[in-house]
């Protein structure tokens, strides 16, 4: 598909872009993106964003979905960490957010459920998505039903492939063993030039994308992370929506 055609509609499909500022969740809304999710630090993989930032969520004219991640490096949190993310879980609340956004896995390679369990209850009443802690498992078939029984809405996974194209058989398993009791969310190099192959072959209705800008580090700042809007309208017609 060229950028030039326009396909048929399709309702249903979902396009989250991942933003690290204010300023880009709005830029990314106004192009077309459907649902936010609102980091900081995206050179970092995204960590929680600053109260600062979590008291605009309220002028993002989209559902934002919230990092929770307290520092960066891996996934295996200790109670101190545990109660930062639930503080933060309740800021995002207390914001306005729609759902919060976290993982966290265990020594042993699998999800630590006594964490995400004592996260979920402080999640109540909020939509939750799984993060890719759920690529670095060993299990991801046993890690899904643990999700599932966990109450997660949704799973965003490249299928543990460092991209979603490379993970496509993955995913599109998980969004079969699935079966509608939860959502697979391909992410990880989404664009509109891979979006109609990963949507098609993995049976999935909700892409994630940051949708990034090319702007050179010593041109922005390192580390920056900025939407571009253009990439944002093209994802959006590749999909269908």
């Amino acid at each position: 598909m060229t950028l030039s055609e326009t396909p048929d509609r399709v309702a249903g499909r979902v396009l989250e872009v991942c933003v690290e500022s204010f300023q880009d969740a709005v830029l990314a809304v106004d192009a077309g993106a459907d649902r936010i999710e609102y980091c900081s630090a995206l050179a970092l993989g995204g960590l929680t964003p600053s109260p600062g930032a979590l008291a605009m969520i309220g002028n993002i004219k989209a559902p934002c979905m919230v990092m929770i991640r307290p520092r960066p490096g891996n996934f295996c949190y200790d109670a101190n960490d545990c109660a930062i993310m639930k503080h933060e879980i309740a800021m995002a609340r207390a914001c306005g957010a729609a759902g919060v956004v976290f993982g966290a896995t265990d020594d042993a390679g699998q999800l630590d459920t006594d964490i995400l369990r004592d996260l979920m209850a402080e999640s109540a009443g909020l939509e939750v998505t799984l993060h890719r802690a759920f690529d670095e498992v060993h299990d991801q078939f046993g890690a899904l039903e643990q999700a599932i029984d966990l109450g997660f809405d949704r799973i965003l996974t490249s299928g543990g492939a460092p991209d979603a194209i490379t993970g496509i058989d993955r995913i599109a398993a998980l969004t079969e063993r699935a079966a509608g009791r939860i959502v697979i969310l391909p992410g990880v190099g989404v664009s509109s030039v891979n979006a109609a192959d990963i949507l098609n072959k993995s049976g999935a209705h909700e892409l994630h994308a940051s949708c990034k800008t090319d702007v050179a580090a010593k041109d922005d700042g390192a580390g920056r992370v900025r939407v571009a809007p253009d990439r944002v309208r093209a994802l959006k017609n590749a999909m269908g929506i």
